[in-house]
């Protein structure tokens, strides 16, 4: 397993942006960031392959999170635009060995990221 730590969220207002950044100890084949809405289950929201920068997004995503990686800093990133209400959640990072969407196929986790918007 790779140790995951998040950081970047906090409070912000709609319509604002925010990026998060994981850091992972090692490079890892995939990283997928998450997130857990109060009352929901934990839901896949984007993910990256660490190689060649194959990414992977959620349908409901619709253009507004974006992520990216910093190959020399082992940094992932996920900006989020435009930010709404129901973005409140936590984030989560995660590292896998398989480019996926399913919380399942993932071996490491991060502690998570709280996100908080309202105005």
């Amino acid at each position: 397993q790779v140790p995951l730590v998040e950081s970047g969220g906090g409070s912000a207002q709609p319509g604002a942006s925010l990026r998060l950044s994981c850091t992972a100890s090692a490079p890892t084949f995939f990283v997928g960031w998450f997130y857990h809405a109060p009352g929901k289950e934990r839901e896949f929201v984007a993910g990256i392959r660490w190689g060649d920068g194959y990414t992977l997004y959620a349908d409901f995503v619709k253009g507004r999170f974006n992520i990216s990686r910093d190959y020399n800093k082992n940094t992932v990133f996920l900006q989020i635009r435009r930010l709404k209400p129901e973005d409140t959640a936590v984030y989560y990072c995660a590292a896998g060995k398989q480019d996926s969407g399913k919380a399942s196929d993932f071996e490491s986790w991060g502690q998570g990221t709280q996100v908080t918007v309202s105005s």
